[in-house]
């Protein structure tokens, strides 16, 4: 029997026009299906794109999770909601249902999201993380507990708002499938990009995702009116970027940038480090991470940049200040 097949199936829109009345409650999303077919996954992604999630909450918990059990038009303080809510639940099949209808009654919005995947891939999956699936009895194979809660989910699969098939995905991809059906945000919005300026001197950057050395480019620090200067300022920042060897770094940097940051925001990637160093974290490598970071931002990412040793530059410049007198 394969009426359960498919990648991914929009099954109806989720309204209830009977009540004129529209009551102000979080955005909830319930997530639920077959055992072993990628909830905790999915759990996480919902955490990804800012859901306050909630994992095994027995149905009849909606409505107090919703502060709805008072006067209609309270609100709540949570703007975004995900429960996972599934056959680990004592009384699941008897209460999931009913507290469905009492949504529906109180004309609250949700939408239900049921997980799915094909009866062998269920079975490779229990098997290779050697868990018990919960409808399993004492003398049931894996195959018969899976049978039983596809028999039990077959009418709860029916009223999904959205269905989503796992047999064939990689957890990647089940993360994009969500995000397709569920994020406000544009993709390079769900990764935050931090940019900052290292001295190696002083220490390597061993936090970051990308480390780029730029001491191959001409040093300001050993030009006297540039030298007690940094990266921020005027002079120094037209000494670094209007170069021939800067120009042609830039060129390629950035069609680094514009190949591998798609593919890290695909990958699902929260947040990503850039490390720019130079010798001692003043001059170049400021610079170009300012124009990095304004780069990434034009781009759309959500960028901020920092300047790790900056301030010992600054300690530096005035040391010697003091000690020229001036």
């Amino acid at each position: 029997m394969d009426w359960w097949k498919g990648s991914i199936v929009a099954q109806k829109d989720k309204t209830n026009a009977t009540n004129s009345q529209t009551i102000s409650v979080p955005e909830l999303v319930i997530v639920t299906g077959m055992s072993g077919a990628g909830r905790t996954e999915a759990l996480h992604t919902f955490e990804d794109l800012g859901y306050y999630c909630i994992d095994n909450l027995p149905a009849r918990l909606f409505r107090k999770l919703l502060a709805l059990d008072g006067l209609p038009g309270q609100e709540c303080e949570r703007e975004k909601i995900a429960v996972v809510c599934d056959a680990r639940t004592r009384d699941f099949f008897t209460d999931f249902q009913s507290e469905l209808h009492k949504l529906d009654d109180q004309n609250i919005n949700y939408r239900l999201l049921f997980l799915d995947a094909d009866d062998p891939k269920l079975v490779a999956r229990y098997k290779s993380s050697r868990r018990r699936h919960p409808l399993c009895d004492e003398g049931m194979t894996i195959g018969q507990g899976i049978q039983k809660e596809r028999s039990l989910l077959s009418d709860l699969r029916g009223i999904a708002t959205e269905v989503i098939n796992t047999t064939d995905m990689l957890p990647t991809e089940l993360r994009t499938a969500i995000k397709a059906l569920f994020a406000e945000e544009n993709d390079v919005d769900t990764m935050t990009v931090t940019v900052y300026s290292f001295g190696f001197k002083h220490r390597a950057a061993d936090d970051a995702d990308i480390v780029m050395d730029v001491r191959f480019l001409p040093n300001p620090h050993y030009i006297p009116e540039l030298k007690y200067h940094t990266g921020l300022d005027k002079e120094v920042r037209d000494f670094v970027m209007y170069r021939s060897e800067t120009e042609n770094f830039l060129k390629a940097w950035h069609a680094l940038l514009d190949c591998v940051m798609p593919g890290y925001v695909k990958e699902g990637k929260q947040q990503f480090a850039i490390a720019i160093g130079c010798t001692g974290g003043q001059h170049r490598s400021v610079a170009l991470s300012e124009e990095t970071g304004n780069y990434l931002k034009a781009r759309g990412y959500r960028v901020s940049i920092a300047h790790r040793d900056l301030h010992l530059a600054n300690t530096i410049t005035l040391e010697n200040t003091v000690d020229q007198g001036k």
